[in-house]
């Protein structure tokens, strides 16, 4: 399936965090999320094994008691059930793949 960025609808998911859902199949998902400075989503875990790719600017990841600041280009693995919390540095732009797909993200 070919999806334009244009299409995919933008979400608030939290103040300063937004969301688009670029693509999903039956296995897997793939969602842009955008931060403003400051930006924090805090400690959760899910079913969902997720994977991405910092694609502009700095995040501070928290995941299973590591924190470390991520720069474009980096990337990172979260498995499933452990708790992890993300704060944006600067205005940032994350690309994450969701396995299986998050239905509330359809």
């Amino acid at each position: 399936m070919l999806t334009h960025r244009s299409d995919a609808t933008p979400v608030e998911m939290l103040p300063g965090v937004t969301r688009r859902t670029l693509n999903s199949g039956k296995r897997m998902m793939l969602i842009e999320v955008t931060f403003e400075e400051g930006a924090v989503v805090p400690f959760h875990s899910h079913p969902h094994e997720q994977i991405g790719y910092l694609a502009s600017g700095r995040l501070q990841f928290e995941i299973a008691g590591l924190r470390q600041e991520l720069a474009a280009g980096d990337s990172w693995l979260v498995p499933s059930h452990v708790p992890h919390q993300v704060t944006a540095l600067e205005p940032s732009v994350a690309i994450d793949v969701f396995s299986p797909p998050r239905e509330e993200y359809r």
